[in-house]
């Protein structure tokens, strides 16, 4: 596929209708529907009122995470080298229509129309290259994954799952805010994207049975009588609450922190730079 998630992935747009086709109305209204090799271009590309108009819905939906200018923030990537790093107007569109499984922040984005008219917006704020790679050691990164992380964290299929799959970790989350959860995993559960409210399935909870055993894991789902988790074994469990004593929804996350002391700044840098490269657009898709 392609790295079209690379940008636009922290906003996470949720599907609000079908996938953003090249012969909807909507995108016929005001411009070419010439192809090629480019693919389908936007209609309202350079339409002034499009536009401003553009610039409304991105500062309403977008500029939280990516920033009044569209350089990014400790939440978002920067947008503003989308076109330069090789993506075409359709595989945009259809980004932001679809958004990105896995990610926590979700917008019905409306119309058709809305859409390009964002992408009129940024392209108008767009550079003539994207920002330079990091300079960590990748291939020291992925090691390092594999030895710390890999154990609850699946990318490309491989690894566990008591944590999120993170096969797209490097277009769904900044740099400064994965170094900040890496080093500091256990100060804050509340992720800030999802509204306060921990992503579905990795609340961490302790279940406390009659006889007193504890059970740790993270929630997978919960109704009025029973509850699903996955415990620390990976193992997936089912509890009537009539056989428990006690369901504590736990405030720390089950990552532990990576300090200076557990892992050095060079090693936090080459992990960072790999996460940086997991950008698998396949992920997750229907």
């Amino acid at each position: 596929m392609t790295r079209l998630f690379s940008w636009l992935a922290v906003c996470g747009f949720l599907v609000a209708s079908s996938i953003l086709l090249p012969a909807s109305s909507d995108a016929r209204q005001g411009g070419s529907e010439s192809s090629g090799a480019g693919g389908f271009k936007n209609p309202m590309d350079g339409n002034a009122e499009a536009i401003q108009s553009g610039k409304v819905n991105y500062e309403a939906r977008c500029a939280s995470c990516h920033g009044a200018d569209a350089k990014g923030t400790e939440r978002g990537s920067d947008l503003t080298g989308v076109w330069a790093a090789g993506e075409t107007d359709q595989q945009l569109a259809q980004a932001v229509r679809r958004g990105v499984p896995n990610t926590l922040l979700r917008h019905s984005f409306g119309p058709d129309s809305d859409v390009w008219a964002v992408l009129a917006y940024l392209k108008t704020l767009s550079v003539a290259s994207p920002q330079s790679p990091a300079q960590g050691n990748a291939n020291n990164g992925k090691s390092i994954f594999v030895g710390r992380c890999g154990s609850c964290h699946e990318v490309d299929g491989v690894g566990g799952n008591l944590g999120p799959n993170l096969s797209q970790v490097g277009a769904a989350r900044s740099r400064p805010f994965l170094a900040e959860k890496i080093r500091h995993s256990s100060s804050y559960i509340m992720d800030e994207y999802s509204g306060g409210n921990v992503v579905d399935g990795y609340q961490p909870v302790t279940l406390v049975t009659l006889d007193g055993k504890k059970i740790r894991g993270v929630k997978k789902n919960e109704d009025a009588f029973s509850i699903q988790i996955m415990d620390m074994q990976q193992r997936l469990q089912g509890h009537l609450k009539a056989n428990l004593r006690e369901v504590v929804n736990e405030t720390k996350s089950l990552m532990p922190d990576f300090g200076s002391n557990v892992l050095s700044d060079q090693d936090l840098e080459d992990l960072l730079t790999y996460l940086g490269t997991l950008r698998d657009t396949k992920v997750g898709r229907p």
